[in-house]
């Protein structure tokens, strides 16, 4: 007989298999299903771990040298596209935890409920369970479940009686009507059936000593928080339920290289070493890894990177080394970079049209670039719940892991776009009429009167970057991406501006990017050429002149979130949120060609009479 093959010895633990619980795409994990989100699966409900808790060994790597020094990583990591077999993955927790069963109406813990292994059924129904609709959630992130036996017994216990009547909730829908009035919430301990009405309000929760409980379930062996933030009722869907922090950047030179990114895991070695060290450590990874890298480049990256840290602002704070990016990339945009300079795997081309721009100079529009290849990098760098993501607010930012990780997850477009830059000169000289200023500076009141009023303290109120030229650059941009929507043949979901706007700076980029390798096929670029960039530009301010809901909208006093809008509405000016960077708000197309009253507050005004 032949012996039976020996036994082979464990060299450790088995890998415990989770089981799938369906899948979303790459780009949703960063905007829309990211960490801590709650994620529905079929009739169940699960909230997104942290990513050190994520298996990524065959994710990706996405290098962008300038947005990885500013958020402090070392490098960026696609989220995980795999199928059934193979080991990559997010992992998701069971949230919220109390159900109920739509046949016996009960409601509790979903463990209570006696289901058959691997099924998420009612034990004595048979019936699919249902997640709780509500959750509780504060400003800094935390997270819980919906207090129901608090809210059913509140006007039926003593104000120090903490503990639980015995009884067993119950949860049932008149059916009458569709609001929290018919949703009905009741104990077999005999207390009166209350509904939901009113547990929405500010200080529904507070009102009945609820606080915060500090938890954080989507972070595995978090410990609880102390949390003094009141916490607010949210319906698990909710768009304020979870809000991503992306941060974004373009490669731009010398970054854009294709052969930089081939250097990226060895930069901190590199930066300890002389010009000798790094002269010997190229040969070593030539011969290594069949790379041929220039040891006086090296140097030369090495000094850029140098000087970008010593610039003025990398002093002030994370806020401003953004603001910094955005500089570096201006900068770039209006220098250029023509194909006849790059190769295959630059990242980065612009150049000047072919045809003469003169026939924008009436519009007060300098040197338009076409930016023929681009490449853009978006991080998660964090989420927020409850307050709303608007310009600059001062958000609490939650953390997407336990302890500060090397990597963030972030995914890359390609793509091209239109660079545009307004005459710095005549802008300022046009902000400085009195009617101007006056507009808006009833945009920053109300906008500053928002952003106090959703501040956690007095001292932390953001300024607002509310001015002539910002609000100007913002409503320009929505008009040209409507017009270039109807005209171009491109959805203005497709489309996404940038905008360059400060003391210093006065410019924007409109583009479309993709996650596909080959990006866009040029037809935005086309768009750009004077000669269809000038008639598509005084089309757009055209149609602009008149809105469907005029004349309310034009003498609109404030309208939008906070009313940081005025002459702007869905019929006109707005966008889809994913195509502009504030939301639909700070947008004012008065200022682009003027009022019925008083035309010389638009700053086209005089170009349109032409």
């Amino acid at each position: 007989m032949t012996p039976p093959p020996a036994r082979r010895r464990r060299t450790g633990a088995p890998e415990r298999s989770y089981p799938r619980r369906g899948s979303v795409r790459r780009a949703q994990m960063i905007t829309t299903y990211g960490v801590g989100s709650m994620v529905a699966v079929d009739n169940e409900s699960f909230i997104v771990t942290g990513i050190d808790s994520w298996n990524i060994s065959e994710a990706p790597t996405i290098h962008e040298h300038r947005l990885a020094r500013v958020l402090g990583v070392k490098a960026f990591r696609l989220p995980p596209a795999s199928d059934d077999t193979s080991k990559d993955g997010v992992h998701v927790r069971r949230f919220p935890l109390w159900h109920s069963c739509p046949t016996c109406n009960a409601l509790q813990y979903v463990r209570r409920f006696n289901s058959p292994p691997g099924k998420n059924e009612c034990g004595d129904c048979d019936e699919e369970l249902v997640p709780s609709r509500f959750v509780m959630a504060c400003a800094k992130g935390h997270i819980a479940d919906f207090p129901y036996w608090k809210w059913a017994h509140r006007k039926n216990r003593q104000e120090a009686d903490s503990g639980f009547c015995g009884g067993e909730m119950r949860l049932r829908t008149s059916g009458k009507t569709a609001s929290l009035r018919s949703v009905l919430i009741s104990c077999t301990c005999g207390i009166p059936e209350v509904s939901m009405e009113g547990a929405f309000r500010r200080s529904a929760l507070s009102d009945l000593k609820v606080f915060c409980s500090g938890l954080r379930p989507w972070l595995k062996d978090a410990p609880t928080e102390s949390c003094a933030e009141s916490p607010r009722t949210l319906q698990r869907g909710s768009s304020v339920a979870w809000q991503p922090i992306v941060k974004t950047a373009l490669s731009i030179p010398p970054w854009s290289d294709g052969d930089i990114s081939r250097l990226e895991p060895h930069w901190d070695a590199l930066r300890e070493l002389n010009a000798d060290g790094i002269e010997i450590y190229l040969k070593a990874l030539t011969l290594q890894e069949n790379y041929e890298f220039s040891a006086e480049r090296v140097i030369a990256l090495l000094d850029a990177e140098n000087h970008e840290d010593a610039g003025p602002d990398q002093e002030e704070g994370h806020d401003h080394a953004y603001v910094t990016l955005r500089k570096q990339e201006y900068e770039r945009l209006i220098t250029g970079r023509p194909e006849s300079e790059t190769d295959r795997e630059d990242q980065f081309v612009c150049e000047p049209p072919r045809s003469s721009a003169s026939s924008l100079a009436p519009y007060g529009l300098a040197g338009p670039m076409l930016v023929k290849r681009l490449r853009e990098v978006r991080a998660l760098k964090a989420f927020s719940r409850v307050d709303t993501l608007e310009t600059r607010t001062d958000v609490h930012e939650a953390a997407l892991s336990v302890a500060p990780m090397d990597w963030l997850p972030a995914m890359e477009v390609q793509g091209e776009g239109v660079f545009l830059r307004l005459d710095e000169r005549r802008l300022d000289s046009w902000a400085e009429s009195v009617a101007v200023a006056a507009r808006v500076e009833r945009i920053r009141n109300n906008h500053l009167r928002m952003l106090r009023e959703r501040a956690q303290h007095p001292q932390s109120v953001p300024d607002s970057p509310a001015s002539a030229r910002m609000v100007l650059l913002h409503t320009l941009a929505h008009a040209l991406i409507n017009e270039w929507s109807l005209d171009g043949g491109y959805p203005a979901a497709s489309l996404r501006e940038r905008l360059y706007a400060d003391d210093s700076m006065a410019g924007m980029l409109i583009c479309t990017a993709t996650s596909d390798s080959a990006g866009s096929l040029g037809g935005l670029v086309a768009q750009g050429e004077p000669d269809r960039l000038e008639p598509t530009l005084r089309s757009a301010l055209i149609r602009a002149q008149w809105c469907s809901a005029d004349p309310l909208c034009v003498e609109s006093e404030g309208s939008g979130v906070g009313g940081i809008n005025l002459a702007a509405c869905h019929a006109c000016v707005l966008l889809p949120e994913t195509s502009c960077e504030h939301n639909n708000g700070l947008l004012d197309r008065a200022l682009l060609i003027g009022t019925p009253e008083d035309p010389s507050i638009g700053f086209f005004s005089e170009a349109l009479m032409l």
